[in-house]
């Protein structure tokens, strides 16, 4: 793993901490792209706090923004999201064979008891 990742993932994982923030991206996963308005409509807090949710998301690289007149549009980027899932992919294997061993040794330990 490259150490100089860690702190990437830290605001990666800090973000998707908060369920508001989750359900933004899970929005997004589906409609590709929306303005902040958009967004926040189905969110029941306000647009100023709908505005740092994005902040906080947009840091975390887990958010690009484009801005066409007036509006801003968002759009996920799934990059920061594929590293966390790579990240926890090789810590799952890590201790799903750790695990296997300690059955194995468990087993073993029984039957020589027995």
């Amino acid at each position: 793993m490259n150490p100089s990742s860690s702190i990437g993932l830290t605001a990666i994982f800090s973000a998707l901490a908060d369920p508001s923030r989750r359900a933004i991206l899970e929005r997004l996963s589906i409609e590709k792209e929306a303005t902040v308005s958009e967004l926040a409509e189905p969110l029941d807090m306000s647009l100023p706090a709908v505005s740092k949710h994005l902040k906080v998301l947009e840091r975390a690289g887990l958010l690009n923004r484009r801005r066409d007149g007036k509006s801003f549009y968002l759009k996920l980027n799934p990059r920061p999201l594929k590293e966390a899932g790579e990240w926890i992919s090789y810590y799952e294997q890590f201790w799903s064979e750790s695990l296997d061993r300690l059955e194995d040794f468990l087993l073993k330990d029984e039957q020589a008891n027995d």
